[in-house]
């Protein structure tokens, strides 16, 4: 037998209570079960109507308020609802800090039952909007329509899309006219890609029928003012691709690199395709303490550079690093954060499982002149091992920045095995940073911890960790 369809339950007058995981906010039913809703904020008054039921949840949506709370703001962006990206528009942000390090303390109290000490309080994003330095758009020919538009009887004009994914539909692009996350000339340099192919009647992507010619826009800037464009074609199309290309030459002359792609496979991941410099450098610089770092239109880079530099002080400052340590840097990707600390260590290893990660490491390493860094490619739970131990040293301090589903429980296990002096976790994800932490407890007590927010008006948060050993060597 299949599961029970759930009739649609109507709550009336609940009070919005707490903000949870993902984003969502929690209202309580009468019954005693949490309702996860999309569209409220803590202290809203509202009626709920359901449309999910689980064995301990509902999954509803607020459809009336009676009384708004004194946590919201006004949302900047015309987007905001529509567009998934930045679900917290409309709590303020001291707010959205509230609950971001609350979800960081809950995880690691109730996920991993750890002992905490005093919390550090989490650190904000001097810059509210305008903050990331990567955006990736994609294009449609059949843009995402409102309620109100199929509604309507009105002609609904151009159906291009240059935007962002609604959210859980795969095919449907929001059209975009101001995003709020990525500073100027974002937003023009879109706008204007978006204006000159339908002047020039240039095909948008249909991605059912795998049809058009125009398929992503990615923007990617630094502190130091250097800015990349890279358009991604469906298919070659000289004539149309050369004009709108020398169109953003000439507009934009600031561009340090102008790059595209002729990607016909069915889908637009740019990881196995060719990126072809068209004007200028193929790579751009971003800066911090002097050091630089190459960024290619496929590198990884923390998409907030002054939080991530921000992220990079504390990570340092935890492993209190007085010259004379070997440090692992385990996940280490393009090697920011052993490039970072290797001034204050006598060596550091990175490891990390990407081999253009790696080479971007090596080369940024030579860019730097920095001596005292040596990366290794490989999976970690396989390269990681014993071996590897003997061949490079016993470290002193360990720093860890997996990915959002933590470490293997094989790296765990290794590095209760050998035991570093301090071990500094940083965590995208505190859920699986608990379920990890309680696997080094036995060996290791939490002597810091500390949040940043990374994405302000979003959820997410990130979260350093410093381990002690519980009996240090005497």
């Amino acid at each position: 037998m299949g599961r029970k369809r759930h009739k649609n339950k109507v709550f009336l007058n609940l009070e919005v209570i707490d903000a949870g995981a993902k984003g969502k906010t929690i209202a309580k039913a009468p019954d005693g079960k949490v309702i996860f809703l999309p569209n409220a904020v803590p202290g809203d008054v509202v009626d709920v109507q359901t449309f999910k039921q689980r064995s301990g949840y509902y999954e509803g949506k607020a459809t009336v308020f009676h009384k708004l709370s004194d946590k919201r703001t006004q949302a900047s962006c015309e987007h905001f609802g529509t567009c998934g990206g930045c679900k917290w528009q409309h709590m303020d942000y001291s707010h959205q800090l509230f609950y971001k390090e609350k979800e960081v303390v809950n995880n690691l109290t109730r996920i991993g039952h750890l002992e905490l000490p005093e919390i550090t309080p989490i650190l904000g994003s001097k810059a509210q909007y305008f903050y990331r330095n990567k955006m990736e758009f994609s294009f449609s020919d059949s843009r995402w329509l409102t309620l109100e538009e199929i509604a309507s009887d009105n002609d609904l004009g151009d159906r291009n899309a240059l935007g962002f994914h609604i959210p859980g539909m795969w095919d449907k692009i929001l059209d975009v006219k101001k995003c709020w996350l990525q500073g100027d000339p974002s937003n023009a340099i879109r706008n204007t890609v978006k204006d000159f192919a339908i002047k020039h009647q240039i095909p948008f992507f249909n991605t059912r029928q795998q049809t058009g010619v125009l398929r992503t826009l990615m923007i990617r800037n630094t502190s130091i003012g250097e800015l990349m464009v890279v358009v991604q074609f469906f298919k070659e199309d000289l004539q149309n691709r050369t004009a709108l290309l020398d169109h953003l030459k000439t507009t934009f002359p600031e561009l340090t690199s102008l790059q595209y792609i002729i990607n016909g496979k069915a889908n637009d991941t740019i990881y196995d395709q060719e990126v072809i410099c068209y004007h200028g450098r193929d790579h751009i610089f971003e800066e911090m303490e002097g050091l630089r770092f190459k960024i290619n239109a496929k590198s990884f880079y923390q998409t907030n550079s002054d939080q991530a530099y921000n992220l990079y002080k504390i990570t340092r400052d935890f492993a209190g690093l007085t010259g004379k340590e070997l440090v692992y840097d385990l996940y280490t990707g393009t090697g920011t954060i052993a490039q970072f600390v290797a001034k204050n260590a006598s060596k550091v290893i990175g490891v990390e499982s990407v081999p253009d990660a790696i080479s971007a490491a090596k080369e940024n390493a030579v860019l730097n002149q920095i001596d005292n860094v040596d990366f290794f490619v490989g999976d970690m739970k396989t390269v990681f091992n014993t071996e590897f131990i003997e061949t490079h040293g016993q470290p002193d301090v360990i720093i860890t920045d997996p990915p959002r589903d933590g470490m293997h429980k094989d790296v765990v296990a290794q590095i209760l095995k050998i035991t570093p002096e301090k071990i500094v976790y940083v965590s995208c994800n505190s859920a699986t940073q608990a379920r990890d932490l309680a696997l080094l407890d036995s060996e290791y007590k939490i002597s810091k911890t500390q949040a940043v927010d990374m994405f302000p008006q979003t959820h997410h948060v990130e979260n350093v960790v410093l381990l002690e050993k519980r009996n240090p060597k005497k």
